[in-house]
């Protein structure tokens, strides 16, 4: 694992939100972004610590990404409003400037 402790906040605020049991099953079949999203942005953290969160489960490789676009050359930022700092959406533009959202991305924690 290339980043145990943001491995290790993740499972605590998907064990939080579904239980022990669902919370496994998501990271070894896997899950949607969005998922994952509403879960982290819906739990006691900071809005800024849940995005520092996705970010890092997107860039560590400690996760399967589908579909595989490579490193994202670009994560667009959706806010709550215009001029707010609030992030409720994450999507990823990938090199050939197509824009993925985070409901077509899926992902799995890698098994070392």
């Amino acid at each position: 694992m290339r980043d145990p402790e943001n491995i290790a906040a993740i499972i605590h605020v998907l064990r939080q939100d579904f239980g022990d049991d669902i919370a496994r099953v998501m990271l070894t079949n896997g899950m949607t972004l969005a998922a994952l999203i509403d879960a982290l942005f819906g739990s006691s953290l900071l809005n800024r610590d849940a995005v520092k969160l996705v970010v890092g489960a997107l860039r560590s490789g400690d996760f399967i990404v589908t579909p595989e676009f490579g490193q994202p050359s670009h994560l667009k930022y959706i806010y709550d409003r215009p001029k707010s700092l609030h992030v409720v959406d994450v999507a990823i533009m990938t090199p050939d400037r197509r824009v993925i959202a985070s409901t077509d991305i899926r992902f799995r924690l890698a098994v070392s």
